[in-house]
């Protein structure tokens, strides 16, 4: 019962429910099966994917739930599992919905419909995002970049691991596909919720080597995924070599989590055992230590009245925006290039792997440079915006490769601010409030999204289609302004964000870095 009712089965609990939570992540698998189906044009379809990244980012709801039940932790009725059920049903109607559609089953719905159910399948994914990121950052406050870098990163992982599942149960089947993600998320979610729970703070000085842990399994499922991914592309696996790879990524999944979380929660209560006698009055030091640094939490009418809101919204919209653009019209760009559908396929499965990478090493490295060096995170959004900007200009050249090199690029770097975005809020904000702080700023996604795929991808890709006389346009030049001018807009969101870096630096270092400086290394 004891280990059941741990921080870290809770952190494990959450990292399964992340690795199959990021269903919007694949839009990109389906949007050609749901384009002609449909009879949709590419701004049609690109204005679908922006209900589907609302969606999956305006998150105040979810935020504003888990608040509610958060503070009444303590009550039977209550807890984080209900975020999770809340969660589950939208997931289920959302992408149950679009299979029948896509599969015939109902007669041809009005687009507003389709926006309308892919926007509460994505939505789900705020509720299972919002869920694990805050109850980890409760749980390991002083580990806030590493947390949220851990649960982000399995977040963007995701949607590997589900083409993974679309590759070997239903290949060549978009719409079945889609009733494989209208199924599997609400499943997990629904099993493992119960054990997803927040606890006292309770920090020792253990919880970096563990974290340690979780984040080298991470390391250790994106090789995995990449090598699988790259191997499918190069040769033609058989069924049987299928299923082995698909086999072995289950088992890993399901057994390294809790094999770290029982060698955590055994060393934390020995340890507990050790320095019972001396809790007390270590309690005492440290609240007397820390007083000083004490740093008010602000709601949300608070936080939006800020300038420091504002200032990390318009980097978000410049950052986030312009990478969501690119993953949406990934299939699209593809063809336009000349890639073959396999190719396509391949950029979408190692996206999520390179949207991992940034997710988890921007709150690894972030966390590490903030300890060490006293580096700001602002600072690091700064950087990864102007590398990102860089990306989009790879992409824009339409060079042989380009989408190799520029999409992990920008794909690195998009999940950074992922990562980078909930802690600098918890940091700036506080963690009272933090479910609805974060994912009101995560409304910058789609907002940017917007604009960038419809108002600049998809009207300048079909002035360009119409002038071949069709739908559909072939060559560099079809992406190419676009892309000219979103790396114009994420250097921009590179200098919001080191404005932004020198109005919290005083911040930083009279709050967070001397919070660190107390804490045991």
């Amino acid at each position: 019962m004891e280990f059941r009712r741990s921080r870290w089965t809770a952190t494990a609990a959450s990292i399964w429910i992340q690795c199959f939570g990021g269903a919007s992540y694949t839009f990109s698998i389906y949007s050609s099966a749901l384009k002609s189906s449909q009879g949709y044009d590419q701004s049609t379809l690109d204005t679908v994917s922006v209900f589907k990244d609302i969606g999956a980012n305006a998150g105040v709801l979810s935020g504003l739930l888990y608040s509610a039940v958060a503070l009444n932790r303590r009550a039977r009725v209550g807890g984080p599992w209900l975020v999770h059920v809340a969660g589950a049903i939208q997931c289920f109607a959302g992408y149950f919905f679009l299979y029948a559609a896509v599969a015939g089953l109902v007669e041809r719905p009005p687009v507003a419909v389709v926006c309308l159910f892919m926007f509460l399948g994505a939505h789900s994914q705020t509720f299972f995002n919002t869920t694990s990121v805050v109850t980890g950052v409760q749980n390991f406050s002083h580990y806030g970049g590493t947390i949220v870098g851990i649960m982000k990163g399995f977040m963007g992982l995701s949607g590997a691991i589900l083409v993974q599942f679309y590759d070997t149960l239903c290949k060549g089947s978009p719409s079945n596909f889609l009733l494989m993600l209208a199924l599997l998320p609400t499943l997990v979610s629904i099993l493992f919720m119960p054990f997803v729970r927040i606890y006292e703070a309770c920090t020792s000085d253990i919880d970096n080597k563990y974290l340690n842990g979780f984040s080298a399994f991470a390391l250790l499922i994106a090789a995995y995924l990449m090598v699988t991914i790259i191997l499918r592309n190069i040769f033609t696996l058989s069924l049987l070599a299928s299923v082995f790879t698909f086999t072995l990524l289950l088992l890993i999944l399901l057994a390294s989590p809790i094999g770290i979380a029982s060698k955590a929660q055994f060393a934390e209560s020995e340890r507990n055992q050790e320095t019972i006698t001396s809790t007390a009055s270590d309690a005492l030091l440290t609240k007397e230590d820390g007083a000083e640094y004490d740093h008010e939490d602000m709601n949300i009418l608070r936080t939006v009245a800020s300038v420091n809101f504002w200032l990390l919204f318009l980097a978000m919209i410049c950052g986030m925006g312009s990478g969501l653009a690119t993953i949406n019209n990934m299939s699209q760009l593809g063809q336009s290039l000349g890639y073959t559908t396999v190719e396509i396929n391949t950029f979408v499965s190692l996206w999520s792997v390179w949207n991992f990478l940034g997710r988890f090493g921007a709150g690894y490295v972030s966390d590490y440079l903030l300890h060490t060096r006293g580096w700001a995170r602002p600072l690091l959004m700064a950087l990864t915006q102007a590398t990102m900007a860089v990306g989009h200009l790879v992409i824009s050249s339409g060079f042989s490769g380009n989408l190799y090199v520029g999409s992990v690029i920008v794909g690195i770097c998009y999940g950074s601010q992922w990562s980078l975005m909930p802690t600098i809020s918890s940091e700036i904000f506080g963690v009272t409030h933090l479910g609805t702080i974060f994912n009101t700023i995560a409304i910058a996604s789609p907002v940017g999204s917007y604009i960038f795929s419809v108002r600049v991808i998809g009207y300048i890709y079909d002035k360009e289609a119409s002038r071949e006389g069709g739908n559909s346009c072939s060559g560099t030049h079809c992406f190419m302004l676009s892309f000219m001018i979103m790396a114009s807009v994420a250097f921009f969101g590179s200098l919001v964000a080191l404005v932004l870096f020198f109005r919290t630096k005083r911040l930083y270092d009279s709050i967070v870095l001397k919070r660190w400086r107390h804490f045991p290394k």
